[in-house]
């Protein structure tokens, strides 16, 4: 396959990046072939491997893609100089958003944290090129919010109290006491800070 004009070359990334989130999203890492994506974006597997040398390669940018913007909006909250507490609320309420309004992206975290097939070669690089940078700006909000608590294990129980209510909702919605305002995000994002401020100011 010859070059292309770098605006067309960008376009059909782009167009298949946008096919390859939906994929990852179903089916996972391992559930996807080139050979499937490939036919998806209506494209022989030798053009496909002309844009992306390999599914890692693939899928780590489809990952950058999916996170991208979403790392923008909630970056912009993280660097607001604003009271700590109400920073945090707004942090929580977009990523309840973002979990409930983005079913793709929704899934492509979920299967990455639950489904993960412990290729440690991908998890690092997903690590390193997808979200060291967000993390250490929620690391920074962990540090603000609460300096004598561990950081880290703060900024990923700040993730988990959101995400594990989400991808419960499947059966939770079922559950005794369950009620329909428990699914929208403000409601979500008002329980989730409350809990966390209640447990750090009770220390």
């Amino acid at each position: 396959m010859g070059p292309e004009n770098p605006k067309t070359e960008q376009k059909t990334k782009t167009n298949i990046l946008e096919r390859a989130i939906h994929l990852f999203a179903k089916s996972g890492f391992t559930g996807v072939s080139m050979r499937q994506i490939a036919r998806t974006v209506d494209m022989n597997a030798a053009s496909l491997y002309y844009h992306f040398p390999d599914k890692q390669t693939l899928y780590i940018a489809a990952m950058q893609q999916a996170f991208s913007t979403r790392e923008f909006v909630l970056s912009e909250i993280l660097a607001m100089k604003i009271p700590v507490r109400e920073k945090l609320h707004l942090f929580i309420k977009r990523i309840c958003d973002f979990m409930q309004e983005e079913p793709d992206f929704s899934a492509l975290i979920h299967r990455e944290i639950l489904d993960g097939d412990g290729d440690e070669t991908r998890l690092r690089l997903l690590a390193n090129q997808v979200f060291q940078n967000f993390f250490a700006a929620v690391i920074s909000l962990a540090k603000e919010l609460a300096p004598d608590k561990d950081p880290h294990l703060l900024a990923i129980s700040i993730f988990g109290l959101v995400a594990y209510h989400y991808q419960t909702m499947p059966i939770r919605v079922f559950l005794p006491g369950s009620k329909p305002e428990h699914n929208d995000s403000q409601v979500v994002a008002d329980h989730v800070t409350d809990l966390l401020l209640r447990d750090l100011e009770s220390k």
